[in-house]
């Protein structure tokens, strides 16, 4: 028995050697809980919960998704690798050849494939924070090293910061468009600036049916642009995971050479299928939550002690001002986030320096920011 318990020591200790030690002390990504865990944690039922710390569509997915689930019959059969029917319609909703389209388990599995693509250990990807915590996670599950270059007090990015960076180890710009976590957007002039480098630029436009301004037509024109997009949030099919990436066919050639054959499941492929064929009614709730993040929005803005940040997504960034007579020890918007917690409604806290003050409201329903701004108000801060 006693030498069972060393044999068992000795084998975790050789395993740690075996395992890259970067991976062993990398900070991991902090993802979002499910609902019935969220219940459990306000001790609330499921329907008591209101989620708004996810980006998710809260109107759901097209009815014609749970009818094209029901009804494909061959669940058993491996999905198509080439994923050509999925890239035939996509090909008609970007207006761009299926060539330059290639589909993925969520917009981060096509994250980490670029990146698999172009990094060698040791390899730079320029991050702008704040934004979304995949790139400098997925850089780092592929061995690269994050070069963060910090966007300007407004969230804008420093091109003069990135181009003073840049060095032959440089291979990937990455770039939220609109932004995650603070909702604003490149312009194209910007892009052009950056693209002029000679670097990969990957502009991840998850929310680009929020704000309708997109850099995918640009691609044919360049070698090295890239433009990612996804089902998550404007076709409501997060937890099918469905996203895809637009790219110079070069690169798109790659990509569908290394990704795993059977990368999209057949569910996921034919809920975006539906969903392509069911544009209008998706496009019917875009709109219904571009006008509900507007009257988020100057809701919010009566509210002395917080300041929203205009949004061309389906969020919106708060700063929370301190109160003095405040006597706890966390930050202003982590305290509200608990507060919010005890009554149910969950929106996102970043555990990080520059956003310790700031809290990110994902758009609900009507009915969702009624009971935001009620328990925002009767909170100790108003």
């Amino acid at each position: 028995m006693i030498f069972y318990f060393y044999h068992l020591v000795l084998v975790e200790m050789d395993m740690k050697e075996l395992i890259r030690p970067e991976l062993i002390t990398m900070k991991s990504y902090t993802p979002i809980e499910p609902m019935d865990i969220l219940s459990q944690r306000a001790e609330l039922s499921v329907e008591g919960i209101i989620k708004l710390d996810g980006n998710e569509n809260l109107y759901g997915c097209s009815p014609k998704v749970y009818q094209a689930l029901a009804n494909y019959p061959y669940y058993y059969i491996y999905p198509d690798p080439e994923q050509r029917r999925l890239r035939q319609a996509l090909e008609k909703y970007t207006g761009l050849n299926r060539e330059h389209i290639v589909c993925g388990s969520g917009s981060d599995e096509i994250i980490d494939l670029i990146l698999r693509l172009f990094l060698k250990p040791g390899d730079k990807v320029i991050n702008c924070p704040p934004t979304f915590g995949m790139y400098p996670f997925s850089t780092a599950v592929c061995g690269g090293k994050v070069v963060d270059v910090p966007r300007d007090e407004g969230f804008t990015i420093d091109l003069a910061g990135i181009r003073s960076v840049l060095d032959k180890k440089t291979k990937v710009i990455s770039v939220a468009s609109p932004n995650n976590p603070t909702g604003n957007i490149i312009t194209e002039q910007e892009i052009t600036e950056l693209v002029n480098t000679g670097k990969i630029v990957m502009v991840d436009e998850a929310y680009f049916e929020f704000s309708n301004v997109t850099m995918a037509n640009l691609v044919p024109n360049y070698s090295n642009l890239i433009v990612l997009r996804t089902f998550s949030k404007w076709a409501g099919l997060a937890g099918l995971r469905i996203g895809y990436g637009i790219f110079p066919t070069e690169i798109a050639s790659y990509l569908m050479k290394i990704k795993q054959p059977y990368n999209v499941n057949v569910a996921a492929q034919a809920a975006a299928l539906a969903s392509l064929a069911d544009i209008e009614y998706l496009r019917g709730n875009v709109a219904k939550i571009v006008a509900e993040r507007e009257r988020l929005f100057n809701k919010l803005k009566e509210l002395e002690w917080l300041k929203p940040y205009p949004s061309s997504a389906n969020f919106i960034l708060c700063s929370i001002h301190s109160n003095s007579e405040r006597r706890s020890e966390e930050s202003p918007a982590k305290e509200i986030w608990r507060l919010l917690q005890k009554k149910g409604i969950f929106v996102r806290y970043f555990d990080s320096p520059r956003l310790r003050n700031y809290l990110r409201i994902s758009v609900g329903k009507p009915e969702d920011t009624e009971a935001l701004i009620g328990a925002l108000k009767e909170s100790m801060l108003s």
